[in-house]
């Protein structure tokens, strides 16, 4: 099974930057796509973006496109969310995540097979 680990959280003010990390280890022929999805507590699950493992494929929410931008760095198994123009709205637990198939982002409570422990990010204003 594949093993996630993320890194790189933090508290930022508003417009700032964090990129957070997604070292993947273990298997990494059990799943096709990787995920960065946010919680904010007492709502659901939203996934913010979406890669194919190859790279060739990336896909983001209205809300972060042109902010956020998701990457996979093949060689070192890592994916990547570099987060500019942050704003306080963005302020939440984000998990990397990796399924097989190909999962709708947005607030659908995206219910992926793997996860990691998640990663804090706090926006003050």
């Amino acid at each position: 099974l594949p093993r996630l680990e993320e890194s790189g959280g933090g508290s930022v003010q508003a417009g700032g930057s964090l990129r957070l990390a997604c070292a993947v280890t273990g298997n990494t022929d059990t799943y096709n796509w990787m995920y960065w999805v946010r919680q904010v507590p007492g709502k659901e699950r939203e996934g913010v973006a979406l890669i194919h493992k190859s790279g060739s494929t990336a896909i983001y929410v209205d809300s972060v496109k042109g902010r956020f931008t998701i990457s996979l760095e093949n060689g070192k198994n890592t994916l990547y969310l570099q987060m500019n123009s942050l704003k306080p709205e963005d302020t939440a637990m984000y998990y990397c995540a990796a399924d097989p198939n190909l999962l709708a982002l947005g607030s659908s409570n995206l219910i992926a097979r793997y996860w990691g422990q998640g990663t804090q990010v706090t926006v003050s204003s």
